[in-house]
């Protein structure tokens, strides 16, 4: 796919450069009270993280200098152990294809699985509404067990909660998650080159569009369920194929276009998408279009994103469509060096555009 990238004319580029050393600029915290957004993966959650939690927690030595899905922590004996957190407060509380309890359980084993990480064990915090139904969640944590059950790992600890009436949506689950990543993996943006491919494993926007529609606020009917799945076997096929893989990233809040945009941010690499590429199913297509939403803003909850070297995509893809979860995985672009730190759509018609990292929250409460 290198033709993608000399679509962008050195005219463009220029253009490219002079918006890109305004959107380099750091992003500051301009809001008194938190909003929707700052919790919706984009540009005010990470105006958040920098204003307020990183200066702390990196003052304190807590935190280490890589944004990944999951920290790395380095035993004595050199054993190498990825830690990830999440909380999901997703509303419906159950939609076509899965429940709450699925993605608590899915979400941070997927976290650990896009550092190369294999899961050894979870634990499982609970904040609970008074007045929630016991059938309800008696529900939701047989979800979560028989999902832990199907990726091979143990709810092995946990913490429940109870708040008065009004003082929480029924009900929150906060997962984390321990996992062990074998020697040698090193999945990082710093290992990004120009010239690598970008694969996506499966159609995406399946699961935002699921939750959204399954709130019945709106009058779309549409047969689109979630993507909810634990991809750690996926991630195993696709490094056992191709073990020059430099980088993956579960696309969930902020969809594909966020995570682009964080892997430009981090490598200060150029991402160039094809829009003919992207695998979106018609049903989320359309719904999209209807309520003015991109697709590639729209989060996935067992998709993600990988970049392999050029001489091993082609071997990559195989292994990703041999496996159920990666039947329909594609490549969707590369990687360039110019302009540094953007994201470039090559459209349908021919032209570019940037992909900026999501702005607002268009989907609120979806993960």
């Amino acid at each position: 796919m290198t033709e993608l990238g000399e679509q962008v004319s050195s005219r463009e580029a220029a253009i490219f450069e002079r918006i890109e050393a305004f959107r380099r600029r750091k992003p500051r915290l301009l809001d008194d009270m938190v909003t929707l957004a700052h919790g919706a993966g984009g540009k005010s959650s990470a105006a958040l993280l920098d204003a307020v939690f990183l200066p702390a927690f990196t003052a304190a030595g807590a935190l280490p200098s890589r944004r990944d899905d999951a920290a790395e922590l380095v035993l004595g004996s050199g054993e190498r152990l990825a830690v990830s957190t999440d909380s999901f407060v997703v509303q419906p509380r159950r939609f076509p294809g899965g429940s709450i309890g699925h993605l608590a359980v899915h979400g941070t084993l997927n976290d650990l699985a896009m550092v190369g990480a294999r899961p050894l064990a979870l634990s499982a915090a609970f904040v609970l509404e008074e007045g929630l139904a016991i059938e309800e969640l008696r529900a939701v944590v047989a979800d979560m067990a028989e999902a832990a059950a199907r990726c091979g790992v143990a709810v092995v600890t946990g913490d429940t909660k109870v708040v008065g009436h009004g003082a929480a949506d029924g009900l929150y689950v906060t997962t984390t998650g321990i996992g062990s990543i074998p020697p040698g993996r090193e999945l990082r943006a710093e290992r990004v080159r120009e010239g690598d491919v970008m694969l996506c494993s499966g159609t995406i926007g399946d699961h935002g569009t699921a939750v959204l529609l399954a709130r019945g606020e709106l009058a779309i009917e549409a047969d689109v369920s979630s993507d909810t799945a634990y991809v750690g076997e996926l991630v195993e096929a696709l490094l056992a194929a191709a073990p020059a893989t430099r980088w993956l990233r579960d696309a969930t809040r902020g969809g594909v276009a966020t995570v682009c945009n964080e892997l430009a941010r981090d490598s200060g690499l150029t991402v160039v998408l094809d829009e003919r590429a992207l695998p979106i199913r018609p049903e989320v297509a359309g719904a999209c279009e209807l309520l003015g939403i991109d697709p590639l803003y729209v989060a996935n909850e067992g998709k993600f994103v990988a970049v392999v070297a050029p001489g091993e995509a082609e071997a990559a893809l195989e292994a990703l469509r041999a496996h159920p979860l990666g039947e329909q995985a594609v490549a969707i672009g590369e990687v360039r060096a110019e302009p540094p730190g953007l994201v470039v759509l090559v459209t349908l018609l021919g032209g570019t555009r940037i992909v900026d990292m999501l702005v607002g929250d268009p989907l609120p409460r979806i993960c």
